[in-house]
């Protein structure tokens, strides 16, 4: 396990890397999310695609892409189709992509898609509780997209989903766990703000997408979303404590985020 220092220095590093690089994240993501999630990747130094199509989106994976995201917020069986068909691609090249399960559980085309997708080696699995649990076999319950379950409730589920996979789980609320199955990484940045957004979980997702294509291990490209995000998500409420205002100030956060500020900020709990 690595000490807090050398965590918060990773992530640091992650930080550089994506502004430095400015990967390509290809994002097959929800309809209700695409402005947030573009605006958030070209805020943190990343460059964004939003693509349904399978043709197109194979052609963009050989074409220098960094991560691929498959969000299934608003999946239909065309754009599933055309995940497969993305996820294939991006395993042929070793592109790293990340799942996001959204309401996995709750609604069958998606609950059948995520059992076949998580199959294809995702580097990364980003959800909340509910969906986690119900990824992983267990029960769980919805309310709509949102989790009605603790981040602490997944953490099994988690390990377990880690090991049958071999992703990084990062399983998101008032905790954020990342774990690979064996290493168990809890960070406690974030503001409960975020959750009145719509789009902010799944525009993680995409962040996680842009860490994993930096990161020299999924585990640590999900510690980096986690700290990261939450970080900004704090500058943010600082500047603006309404709803409204505070999506435009988490995106301004994450474009002027720092090393200073992970190093000053980051927080990681002993389990």
């Amino acid at each position: 396990m690595l000490s807090s220092t050398n965590l918060v220095q990773a992530v640091a590093a992650d930080l550089g890397k994506i502004r430095e690089t400015a990967p390509l994240v290809l994002s097959l993501t929800n309809s209700v999310v695409q402005p947030l999630t573009a605006n958030l990747l070209l805020a943190i130094g990343a460059v964004p695609a939003m693509l349904n199509d399978a043709e197109e989106a194979a052609d963009m994976l050989r074409n220098g892409t960094g991560a691929l995201l498959v969000n299934l917020g608003t999946v239909t069986r065309e754009q599933g189709a055309a995940m497969q068909t993305a996820v294939r691609e991006a395993n042929r090249l070793n592109i790293p992509w990340v799942m996001d399960p959204v309401a996995v559980g709750a609604l069958s085309l998606r609950t059948r898609l995520a059992g076949q997708l998580k199959e294809q080696s995702p580097r990364i699995i980003r959800g909340n509780a509910s969906e986690i649990m119900a990824l992983a076999g267990y029960s769980s319950v919805m309310k709509g997209p949102e989790s009605t379950s603790s981040s602490a409730d997944a953490l099994h589920a988690a390990r377990e989903l880690a090991l049958h996979t071999g992703a990084a789980v990062l399983v998101t609320g008032r905790t954020d766990y990342s774990t690979d199955g064996r290493q168990v990484i809890a960070t406690e940045n974030g503001h409960a703000m975020m959750s009145r957004v719509t789009g902010v979980g799944c525009s993680m997702g995409a962040l996680s997408a842009a860490c994993a294509a930096v990161s020299p291990t999924p585990l640590q490209a999900a510690v980096s979303t986690a700290v990261l995000m939450g970080i900004a998500g704090e500058m943010a409420f600082e500047q603006s404590p309404a709803p409204g205002s505070f999506a435009v100030s988490l995106l301004d956060s994450l474009y002027s985020l720092s090393p200073e500020d992970v190093v000053r900020r980051a927080r990681f709990l002993s389990l």
